[in-house]
């Protein structure tokens, strides 16, 4: 990588627009550098919420003080370059600004490798991290309904599904170019999305189960930071583990122990590692970063993350072992009839759920979704919605801190 040649590119592109910016002032923008090129923006997220409303600031002795609101990270920044083309100023990505009508995932390649968008011949499909990398958690759906994107509009276009022939709202997937190593379903070959209407990432079929045919998705090609969503990590052989890619340091081990979102906010808020007192629960976009998305529990008998850390394997629904957690993050997910109750999590097991009374992995280990806060650890596992997604409720934590300079 050629880091001087893509600051110039970067700074060509703000020189040459009127340096709008995500509602931010430019000195929160940090660029990418050479020893931390998987700068990690921000979800955005400044309200405060507990199980089930939407609430003041809490103060640090309060329930529900850690949530994704307590903490800023690097803020949104983006740079319109005024030829159909958006520079993310965090993550020196640069990103095509309009999405066209639905393709197939062989098809957003010959696309991007044809591209001369902005005068460049250097476009990509993202990978999944590059992609998600753009999800905003000021975003809300009510089931099916978009109501709020999770994607910055003022800088990028978000098509719904075409309603008039059938499809929801919600069925707006953008392709990744990453493809799960294992299947989905019926042993579906599955390639990794992410939803910015209704904010998730998921596993999707590359090709429709019944008729064979080659899914359709949306698409937004990219182009810069060939680093981004490389981790660089260290084991510090004190129980944490330094990411020097993204300057956050992790817990190594989750302490085997599930609880609903509150009880892994005070967890994480209460945590001593290291002779350290500030970790805390990390945000949806901090936890993703450290998904493997080359393993899975079918494929190489691993959760979905670097083998030098330790996750606790648990039995799935039907009791069967070498399944692995849900994680939680400190993000709320607004959706539902109350779009306060939910959480947002990982799975670095398989996205299980129950379809036509099999459970199976119907969303891919790496997927992120989200379960409500709060609720009794009796009633749970349960089974929701059309892919029947297992629903834990009490779910495990693995907390992080930023490396101070």
């Amino acid at each position: 990588m050629n880091w001087t040649f893509m600051f110039l590119l970067i700074i060509t592109a703000c020189s040459n627009n009127d340096n709008l910016l995500n509602e931010d002032d430019e000195d929160n923008a940090t660029l990418p550098t050479p020893d931390k090129p998987y700068a990690i923006v921000d979800t955005g997220v400044t309200d405060f919420y507990s199980d089930v409303a939407l609430i003041s600031k809490p103060s640090t002795s309060n329930a529900f003080y850690g949530q994704d609101a307590s903490y800023a990270g690097n803020q949104p920044s983006y740079t319109n370059n005024n030829n159909g083309t958006i520079t993310d100023n965090v993550t020196g990505l640069i990103w095509e600004q309009n999405m066209e009508e639905k393709i197939t995932f062989e098809e957003a390649f010959l696309k991007a490798e044809n591209s001369t968008l902005g005068g460049y011949t250097d476009w990509r499909v993202p990978t999944i991290k590059e992609l998600y990398s753009l999800i905003l958690f000021t975003g809300k759906v009510k089931g099916e309904v978009a109501i709020e994107f999770f994607i910055n509009t003022n800088y990028f276009d978000q098509p719904l599904g075409n309603t008039s022939i059938g499809e929801r709202e919600i069925d707006a997937q953008t392709w990744s170019s990453t493809e799960y190593v294992s299947t989905t379903m019926n042993s579906d070959a599955t390639v990794f999305g992410v939803n910015f209407v209704d904010g998730r990432i998921k596993g999707y079929p590359k090709y429709h189960p019944r008729t064979k045919a080659a899914n359709t998705m949306y698409f937004r090609m990219v182009r810069g930071n060939t680093n981004y969503g490389k981790n660089n990590f260290i084991d510090n052989g004190d129980g944490t583990i330094s990411d020097l890619a993204t300057g956050l340091m992790w817990q190594k081990s989750d302490d085997g122990t599930s609880r609903d979102w509150e009880e892994s906010l005070t967890y994480a808020e209460g945590l001593t590692l290291r002779n350290k007192t500030d970790w805390r629960l990390p945000n949806a976009k901090e936890l993703q970063s450290i998904v493997d998305y080359s393993r899975s529990p079918k494929t190489t008998n691993s959760p979905a993350i670097d083998p030098l850390f330790d996750c606790t394997e648990i039995s799935d629904p039907e009791g069967n072992t070498g399944h692995y957690p849900f994680y939680w993050t400190g993000t709320s997910h607004l959706d539902g009839a109350n779009p306060y109750s939910s959480g947002v999590y990982i799975a670095f097991g398989e996205g299980q759920g129950e379809m036509n009374g099999t459970l199976m992995d119907v969303h891919g280990a790496g997927c992120q979704r989200s379960d409500p806060k709060s609720g009794n650890i009796n009633d749970y596992p349960q089974f929701f919605g059309p892919q029947g997604d297992v629903r834990y409720v009490y779910n495990y934590v693995r907390c992080v801190r930023t490396i101070q300079q």
